[in-house]
């Protein structure tokens, strides 16, 4: 009988172990993907992470597939049409932001290169390895989430507070907020280091 995995957090959701063991923590440098969770986070903002995956599959379809080059040429109709469509979170002022969002998104491709090239330097390339020990030591936001929050906004985003911004990080692989004592986070600190090799 294979052993029990511990992980860091305590649930039996099988959503939420999926993205545990499979996403959360990754680097991830791909402009589309890093569109898509910031978004993601986003609509998070006064709900629980578990909706926000639950509705995961319905908010891709309504944001087209979470295509900023798609989703910045969206009109107010389109943008009325998506609060109509089935499964999806019905924030008129959350719809509004992913869009105007797609369009700064956009706008910082086009000075940088790539969005993946802006958001990395506020931890100078590279994830920042927390090392905790107890879910107690987890902040809700830190100096770099405060950082990228106040430059965000700066550059017209919407919804990317310090703690939506600081939970972004966590998710692509900007901080490693894995506890020391889940299964996870040797493996995450492995891909980290092949990256920067």
């Amino acid at each position: 009988m294979k052993p029990k995995s511990t992980r860091c957090w305590s649930t039996q959701n099988p959503l939420y172990i999926r993205y545990h063991d499979e996403e959360w923590g990754v680097p991830v440098h791909d402009d589309k993907k890093l569109f898509e969770l910031l978004t993601l986070e986003g609509f998070q903002a006064g709900l629980t992470w578990e909706l926000i995956l639950k509705r995961r599959e319905a908010l891709k379809n309504a944001f087209a597939d979470f295509n900023p080059k798609i989703l910045a040429e969206f009109s107010e109709t389109d943008a009325k049409g998506i609060l109509s469509k089935p499964g999806v979170i019905r924030n008129k002022a959350k719809t509004g932001a992913a869009i105007n969002n797609a369009q700064r998104f956009l706008q910082i491709q086009n000075e940088f290169g790539s969005f993946d090239k802006f958001i990395w330097q506020f931890v100078n390339g590279k994830p920042l390895d927390q090392a905790l020990k107890a879910m107690s030591d987890m902040p809700a936001e830190t100096d770099a989430s405060r950082e990228m929050s106040k430059e965000l906004k700066r550059r017209g985003f919407k919804f990317v507070g310090p703690v939506i911004c600081y939970a972004f990080m966590q998710a692509v692989g900007m901080v490693n907020d894995h506890l020391t004592s889940c299964f996870r986070y040797k493996q995450i600190q492995k891909i980290s280091k092949k990256r920067i090799q």
